[in-house]
């Protein structure tokens, strides 16, 4: 049986509180000396994914700007680690650099439909604006950083982020944390125009997060797409995109960086050639090179 693009999505990113500091990171990527808080618990509950791990360089500083990482996993598998095991030296580059990294998990969409997933990121964000002090961050200087889905949230976080949407925080109130910058790896921007959305199967990837199909709901599919909430306020964008991407189509991410040009508001786009939906090919030092140029330019 033919699997269609989402199907595939899925099945190519199947790979891969406590609040004390260790000096043993469970990804030993890291450089020596990295300080990671493991296993925190940004909501006040029991559910496990609900959870973030911090990680600071070895270099002490009062202050450290923080970058969030959102996983990938077509909103219903992987964890606070995914997506990791292939960016080794971009994460390396983050810690060398002086950057904290904050990993955080979300609910799956298969026991909570959206807006569960941009609710937990808004919220894991809000907690650690309000812990700041404790893990050294400063929140005046906060970048996000997401994976296929964990693109798409991250985009999508970013964008709403001056648009108050209630919908998207557990007590309808915005929390007053500003992005200054969102790197968005192949992250779908527009779910009605998102290859493979017209399959009403119940194992479709965007079925189970909306909780009913985009082509029989495409208001809330409209709702949950980043491209909805593009104004001349948004942050600036990094986008970088695979070339032969078998799971969202580059036109995702051709259509989120012309909306953005269209608006003023800052963006690049890469386009990484003969690259599929994930894997080492965007730890290149080509890539990394712009994310580091982005960081340095906007994270000042």
């Amino acid at each position: 049986m033919k699997l269609n693009c989402l199907n595939l999505f899925i099945a190519f990113i199947c790979f891969s509180t406590y609040s004390s500091a260790q000096t043993a990171p469970k990804q030993d990527f890291f450089p020596q000396g990295t300080m990671v808080y493991s296993d925190v618990n940004y909501a006040g509950d029991t559910l496990k994914k609900h959870l973030l791990d911090v990680y600071l360089p070895p270099v002490a500083k009062t202050k450290y700007p923080l970058i969030v990482w959102i996983h990938g996993g077509g909103w219903r598998m992987n964890d606070k680690y995914a997506d990791m095991g292939y960016m080794t030296q971009t994460l390396k580059g983050f810690i060398d650099k002086g950057y904290a990294i904050a990993s955080i998990d979300y609910r799956w969409s298969t026991t909570a439909p959206f807006p569960a997933q941009i609710q937990d990121c808004n919220q894991a964000v809000a907690f650690l604006c309000s812990h700041a002090a404790q893990y050294k961050l400063d929140i005046d200087k906060i970048a996000l950083i997401g994976f296929s889905a964990g693109g798409h949230l991250a985009s999508l976080m970013g964008l709403s982020n001056n648009s108050n949407i209630k919908g998207f925080y557990v007590d309808g109130k915005k929390p007053s944390f500003k992005i200054k910058l969102v790197l968005d790896f192949y992250g779908p921007s527009d779910f009605l125009s998102l290859a493979g959305n017209l399959d009403k199967g119940a194992q479709n990837a965007i079925t189970l997060l909306l909780g009913a199909s985009a082509f029989d709901r495409p208001d809330l599919g409209k709702i949950a797409s980043p491209l909805t909430y593009v104004d001349k306020n948004d942050p600036p964008f990094l986008i970088v995109q695979g070339e032969k991407d078998e799971a969202v189509n580059p036109s995702q991410s051709v259509a989120l960086s012309l909306n953005l040009k269209l608006v003023g508001v800052k963006n690049e786009l890469v386009i990484v050639p003969n690259a599929p939906h994930f894997g080492v090919m965007f730890d290149a030092e080509d890539i990394r090179s712009k994310v580091f140029a982005c960081l340095d330019e906007y994270m000042r």
